[in-house]
């Protein structure tokens, strides 16, 4: 076994705690082939791992969730800035990412992004100590596009979505990372400007759409 199988494991394990699963069944159908109980022995004899009820429930102990939590950050603050910042394949390069970095690395990661809060796929991302002392700034730097009055420009710092299918339709409409949006109407539907094309959106997916609101980000529309 090698660490990146033991990882996989235990990365596993959070995404059962986030839907709410216990069992062994759902940790060997997750991974399927990949499974192995060696590892499972192993972290448990680690205390990264709790097996109870006779073997059939497993859940991450305190020692085992700050591990994981550590993997997940890096893997989701690598898909946000992979899929932000560099426009690249986020999901392959993510899990080559998490397992290579320092948690110094991946604070400064989440502070050039403004501490988002969700991956592209809108799952949550793990707060670190950065995240906890820059709260209050990082929530009055970046607001979803909703809170803009109307007639006001912004530039687009992230997007979140809770499906790819969302996700392609409002990068399809030139609404990315860095672009320069305007809101126009908020009744009966959305209206944005983006890239000199009005658009018609509901508030599902404008709620979406994550601004700077700083003043050097935010402007009057047709002021430069």
């Amino acid at each position: 076994m090698n660490k990146r199988e033991t990882d996989e494991h235990i990365e596993q394990l959070w995404y059962m705690k986030e839907g709410g699963k216990n069992s062994i069944d759902a940790i060997k159908t997750a991974l399927n082939e990949n499974f192995d109980a060696a590892i499972i022995d192993k972290l448990s004899s680690e205390d990264m791992v709790e097996l109870t009820e006779q073997g059939s429930k497993i859940a991450l102990t305190k020692k085992g969730e700050d591990y994981a939590r550590h993997l997940i950050r890096a893997h989701r603050l690598a898909e946000r800035l992979l899929y932000d910042v560099l426009g690249g394949d986020y999901e392959s390069a993510a899990c080559e990412f998490e397992h290579t970095v320092t948690a110094e690395l991946v604070d400064s990661i989440c502070i050039l992004l403004g501490h988002p809060r969700a991956c592209p796929h809108g799952m949550p991302i793990p707060q670190g100590q950065c995240c906890r002392r820059s709260a209050r700034t990082a929530q009055s730097s970046v607001v979803p596009l909703v809170e803009l009055e109307v007639g006001q420009s912004a530039r687009v710092a992230y997007i979140n979505c809770k499906s790819d299918q969302q996700l392609h339709k409002i990068d399809s409409l030139c609404i990315r990372p860095g672009a320069v949006v305007t809101l126009h109407q908020r009744y009966p539907t959305y209206v944005i400007e983006c890239e000199g094309s009005n658009i018609a959106m509901d508030e599902e997916i404008v709620s979406n759409i994550c601004v700077w609101r700083k003043p050097d980000h935010l402007q009057e529309a047709g002021r430069s």
